[in-house]
């Protein structure tokens, strides 16, 4: 199991009250939206990071980018 942290959180009486007459698991329900959010975080960066590539990749004249793929394929 992965180490743990302790984090705090208020939210209105009204739903918690509601979270319990439905028995929703409030720890399970925290643990998966921080990770759904986490994840959504994650690959807005990932398809930052591929823009910033795409961008960088444009500038490179397409017959040297086919030269560095042959010469890769060449090696194996």
């Amino acid at each position: 199991m992965c180490a743990q942290a302790t984090v705090t959180a208020k939210i209105p009486v009204e739903y918690k009250e509601k979270l319990r007459k439905f028995g929703v698991n409030v720890n399970q329900l925290i643990n998966l939206a921080v990770e759904s959010e986490v994840r959504r975080l994650e690959d807005q960066e990932y398809r930052r990071l591929l823009g910033e590539a795409a961008r960088i990749l444009q500038r490179v004249p397409e017959d040297h980018l086919v030269e560095l793929i042959r010469g890769s394929r060449d090696e194996r």
